[in-house]
């Protein structure tokens, strides 16, 4: 039986202990493979970045396999080494359909961050 990784993926995602292990994990594989998609969207090598921006092509492999947690100031010197820019995103968790969002937030009481102006 000669089964693509797709169909071996599908299969290991119905064990739940799998699927909650894989799911830590997205985020991560999710960062790497922009960052790389990035990158060679770019048409720009990591030792070519490296030279740019000053961050060692090993840190800069590290970073793009998941071996590393780049600081915030890290990841703007890349996208900046791209001519681009960092955008960081909160989604709301999509379950079943339906959006999952807070309900019980008093959204008459000043936030918390906030100063009167």
């Amino acid at each position: 039986m000669n089964n693509t990784f797709d169909e071996f993926l599908d299969e290991e995602l119905k064990d739940p202990k799998f699927r909650a292990a894989y799911d830590l994990l997205q985020p991560e594989g999710a960062f790497a493979q922009a960052l790389i998609d990035a990158r060679e969207g770019y048409r720009i090598t990591q030792r070519q970045l490296s030279e740019k921006i000053g961050i060692s092509q090993a840190d800069i492999s590290r970073i793009e396999i998941g071996d590393a947690n780049p600081t915030i100031k890290t990841l703007q010197r890349l996208a900046a080494g791209m001519n681009m820019k960092l955008k960081i995103e909160f989604e709301p968790i999509n379950i079943d359909g339906a959006d999952l969002m807070l309900t019980s937030l008093n959204t008459d009481a000043p936030h918390p961050l906030s100063r009167a102006i």
